[in-house]
């Protein structure tokens, strides 16, 4: 059985910067670090391999430096990482990202995809499904719980706004992943040093049967026209003193506005 984990590096959340010209992150010399929501999707893979021994393999997309998050899912036990670079790919938006992860999982095969349920510079949760729907494979998003995994199918629990459903999916298939599906591991000494040593194989475009006009800006059918501060909402008033003097000056506030 094969697993595959589709993760992203992402900006430090503190030290996010946008080129206002582009309408695009800038990534260049700022701190990054693995979409958390990705980390749960390599611990449940590294979970499932303990119970049906197979291989996880990590990809992701993006620049050179996107390097540095496979060889940190290599540390955490992910026994290969595949990163797919090159210039056609800067400027893709969810679909364009999605049909490049589509296109390497297709060329190197997989059972079971698992990604976060969405990246947290984008927070859009589309990539995923996407990705299953290139593969026309089915998918289930926002997986809290796996409940039963064998060779041909899975189970699983989703979150869903009034409750969970459990939904049993025939495999090849994809599934998003939740925060409270799990806790991640941290590295051991043994996966930092197999995690230097690790060779990160590269693929293009071409290498996963692409063209430039799918992928990357070009094969982007949307794009950023406007990029804005919002403005600051209506003023704000500090309550002082001790707890019970707060609560009094509350419900005199509150009584003024009208709201008791």
């Amino acid at each position: 059985m094969k697993i595959v984990v589709c993760i992203k590096q992402v900006p430090d959340t503190a030290e996010v910067k946008i080129n206002y010209e582009t309408g695009t992150l800038v990534r260049e010399g700022v701190p990054s670090i693995i979409n958390p929501y990705d980390m749960h999707a390599i611990e449940a893979a590294l979970c499932l391999r303990e119970t049906l021994g197979a291989k996880v393999m990590a990809v992701t997309m993006g620049p050179p430096q996107a390097e540095a998050v496979l060889r940190e899912a290599v540390s955490l036990g992910v026994d290969e990482g595949l990163l797919v670079t090159g210039r056609e790919f800067a400027g893709g938006d969810t679909l364009a990202t999605a049909c490049a992860l589509s296109g390497v999982i297709r060329t190197i095969g997989a059972d079971l995809i698992i990604c976060g349920k969405q990246a947290i510079d984008g927070d859009t949760g589309q990539v995923g499904p996407a990705v299953a729907e290139f593969l026309d494979i089915p998918h289930v998003s926002y997986v809290r719980k796996i409940v039963e995994a064998a060779p041909g199918s899975i189970k699983v629990e989703r979150l869903m706004d009034e409750g969970v459903d459990v939904v049993q999916a025939e495999l090849p298939a994809l599934i998003t992943v939740v925060r409270e599906l799990n806790c991640p591991r941290l590295p051991s000494l043994k996966g930092k040093i197999a995690a230097k040593k690790a060779e990160i194989k590269k693929l293009s475009a071409s290498e996963i049967g692409l063209t430039p006009e799918v992928v990357g800006f070009n094969g982007s059918p949307t794009q950023v026209k406007k990029i804005f501060t919002p403005q600051p909402r209506g003023g704000r008033k500090m309550l002082e003193g001790s707890l019970e003097e707060q609560v009094e000056a509350l419900i005199h506030e509150l009584a003024e506005k009208k709201c008791l």
